[in-house]
């Protein structure tokens, strides 16, 4: 408690005086559709425990991934920074894998936090950087870490290990590898031969006695589940991706089994939201956190899930999947709960993304939000004072899509959306979001001075990347995962 009355003292000259620095929980899905949830429009799925959190916090509506693939996206996520200047600009295939790394130069929330004074942890998946490397999540703010620091490993729900810190943690599971991509360059998956250990369940573990352990001073907690992302190797073999423990309430549903496991996997979510949720509560920490629940970018589709993520309307009332720009692929629900701060059952039509949890955190914590960011503080809509909201001039997206077709995408004033695909000289989609947010309608020869704006932002918000060349393919073959 000390700690924390050391921080009042602080926070007074800060830029959010708070009576005491929140602690801030993350929880960040991953691959679950906008439509997926029960306060989102979802009809099939039952999600009790984060539709209860929409009640008793903030709903958004408008607000995007970092990027259509995990490993941009989180980057963007971790370094307040967006798709065209991160470090991280795509998922890379193992030979290359190191280019998927933060650098030392990269500052992410959690060591901006850390220096703050916050206890900070990571439980689930990382995705910036293997046990080898320079964007190794203890070198990055986090004091401890448990969980998969490399994506294709986080494909398999019933590993035989899992990382904590820089060790390796044995389980009792069993896998039969299988490579993953052309001459398994994007490195080993595996489809389970004997399921003991529900990794989830060890993450959750991990992020509850992280929070018990931390009570008496403020943390920072980044719970990176793997659900419901499918495990692609399964999938491709068994037709089915889903792994969960049990079906649960969809045992008996009139529908195909991938379906029914999708949909025990997100429930299966919703609990472990409503155990963060009642540990908070239990322990008296309730109306001193912050708790944020988003994904990482849009729904599967079936052709790499084995699930038909159609079948539940995943996107919501958006077109596209994860890889793509339209708004299936990257609009996200985004929540946000804090007792006696943020207005139970308040919803934002505000325009945000991924890189705005920086300063928002920033915010949060008292302290000024760094200057070479892309990032804008929630805050004051967070805390209903929605005109000292500052919003975006655009907002800007690419995808570098390996053997797929890479893009570009810029939202520019919450409204036009415009895609790029293929070539840096290929024709731009336009949308008008405010009339067309299923984005049906491709306007580019309505709105020349529009096209003529993003044509600046999409010469201008990127800067060159060695590592990630754009509209040009790689030399190793495989499709990004």
């Amino acid at each position: 408690m000390i700690a924390r009355l050391l921080f009042a003292v602080i926070l007074l000259s800060g830029s959010l005086a708070l009576a005491a620095p929140p602690n801030i929980v993350f929880i960040l899905a991953d691959d679950l559709g906008y439509g997926d949830l029960g306060c989102y429009g979802q009809k099939l799925i039952q999600t009790p425990n984060i539709d209860r959190m929409a009640a008793e916090g903030m709903k958004f509506s408008h607000f995007y991934a970092g990027g259509s693939v995990c490993a941009p996206s989180r980057c963007v996520l971790m370094t307040g920074k967006h798709g065209g200047h991160g470090t991280v600009r795509g998922n890379a295939p193992t030979v290359v894998r190191w280019k998927q790394s933060l650098t030392p130069e990269d500052v992410t929330v959690a060591a901006f936090l850390k220096k703050a004074g916050y206890a900070t942890a990571l439980a689930g998946k990382w995705g910036l950087g293997d046990h080898d490397t320079t964007g190794h999540p203890l070198l990055h703010g986090f004091d401890q870490s448990f969980g998969y620091l490399d994506q294709i490993h986080a494909h398999m729900f019933y590993p035989e290990w899992l990382w904590r810190n820089r060790e390796k943690v044995t389980l009792p599971n069993h896998v039969r590898a299988v490579p993953v991509g052309k001459d398994g360059n994007w490195g080993t998956g595996g489809i389970t031969t004997e399921a003991v250990v529900y990794s989830p369940k060890l993450m959750l573990d991990e992020s509850l006695q992280f929070i018990e352990a931390n009570q008496d001073k403020p943390f920072f907690l980044y719970f990176a589940t793997t659900i419901p992302h499918a495990n692609n190797e399964a999938a491709k073999e068994l037709g089915n991706g889903a792994e969960v423990p049990a079906l649960g309430v969809y045992r008996d549903k009139p529908w195909p089994e991938p379906e029914k496991g999708y949909a025990a996997m997100i429930t299966y979510l919703d609990t472990q939201v409503g155990a963060i949720l009642e540990r908070l509560k239990t322990l008296g920490l309730d109306d001193n956190t912050i708790v944020f629940f988003t994904s990482d970018n849009g729904p599967e589709k079936k052709e790499f899930a084995g699930y038909d993520t159609t079948f539940f309307k995943s996107s919501g009332p958006y077109r596209g999947f994860k890889r793509d720009h339209t708004d299936g692929g990257i609009r996200m629900p985004m929540i946000a709960r804090w007792p006696g701060k943020i207005a139970a059952g308040s919803t934002s039509d505000h325009v945000g993304y991924f890189g705005d949890f920086f300063a928002t955190a920033a915010d949060l914590c008292g302290h000024e939000v760094p200057k070479n960011l892309d990032s804008i503080s929630l805050v004051p809509t967070l805390l209903g004072r929605p005109n000292d909201q500052k919003d975006h001039e655009f907002l800007y997206w690419e995808y570098l899509g390996g053997s797929l077709s890479s893009s570009q995408a810029v939202l520019m004033d919450g409204r036009w959306k415009a895609i790029r695909t293929g070539s840096a000289t290929a024709p731009l989609e336009l949308y008008d979001l405010k009339t067309d947010d299923g984005e049906e309608n491709n306007i580019t020869g309505s709105h020349p001075e529009v096209i003529a704006k993003i044509e600046t932002y999409l010469k201008t918000a990127r800067t060159p990347a060695e590592n990630w060349p754009l509209f040009v393919e790689p030399a190793t073959d495989g499709k990004q995962k």
